[in-house]
């Protein structure tokens, strides 16, 4: 009778699991295996986050003092080297305000919101255009987080990473069979984003530059890490 050696030996984690490929059918003289790998990369992009708000009796009275108050971070995005055109409206709402201590609802005003985004590959930039922003009153609920646009590198990282220890493992397996580790045959990749923090909100805080450095001042961003799983099937010698 024909002898033959089929090892299976797998090696993940719950979040591998989650989204693991279906293994494929055993086959003789072969070795299939799992393995996790990662890569940790420095974010490339920070995204800034404020709204414009405006407040006044009537819609068009409202209307201009949130122009102004546009113009006003038009000339700090340019006093800081940023074209305005790289911040993006993410919505812009007039809305009426009414008083409702009455048994009746009353109009009172109008109020305008506008919610902008800013990326900047520059990252000096952030703490100079967040403390102009801050000092000119016209903005509220500034939040940071930091991104990796160039994700497409660090998942290839990620993958060899994963592909090296599951052809370790693989190796192990088939040494401690008396058997040569062959080709591979099979494989099967999984990539993963770590979720990003919670942005940090900066909210209206006052602080003058010559007395305190900015909140973010000599910090590193966090770093990003991305994940991969790697199923591999390699023959046996």
């Amino acid at each position: 009778m024909k002898s033959y050696f089929a090892v299976f030996a797998i090696v993940c984690t719950g979040l591998a699991l989650a989204q693991d490929h279906s293994a494929p059918a055993i086959q003789p003289n072969t070795v299939f295996v799992g393995a996790d790998g990662k890569f940790e990369a420095s974010p490339d992009t920070a995204v800034l986050q404020f709204n414009i708000s405006a407040q006044e009796k009537t819609s068009v009275a409202a209307y201009d003092r949130a122009s102004r108050q546009a113009e006003q971070v038009r000339q700090i995005l340019r006093a800081n080297g940023v074209e305005p055109k790289a911040a993006e409206i993410g919505y812009f709402a007039i809305q009426p305000v009414y008083d409702y201590s009455q048994l009746k609802q009353k109009l009172i005003a109008y109020r305008v919101n506008a919610n902008v985004t800013l990326k900047l590959k520059d990252f000096t930039k952030i703490a100079p255009i967040t403390q102009q922003l801050a000092d000119t009153d016209i903005t509220g609920d500034q939040s940071l987080e930091y991104m990796l646009q160039d994700i497409d590198a660090a998942k290839t990282k990620a993958v060899e990473d994963a592909y090296r220890r599951a052809r370790a493992s693989a190796d192990a397996v088939a040494h401690a069979g008396g058997r040569t580790l062959g080709e591979l045959s099979y494989a099967s990749v999984d990539t993963f984003e770590n979720p990003r923090p919670m942005p940090m909100i900066m909210g209206q805080a006052r602080m003058k530059a010559e007395t305190a450095p900015a909140p973010t001042a000599e910090f590193s961003p966090q770093t990003i890490t991305v994940t991969a799983h790697v199923n591999a099937m390699f023959t046996l010698k």
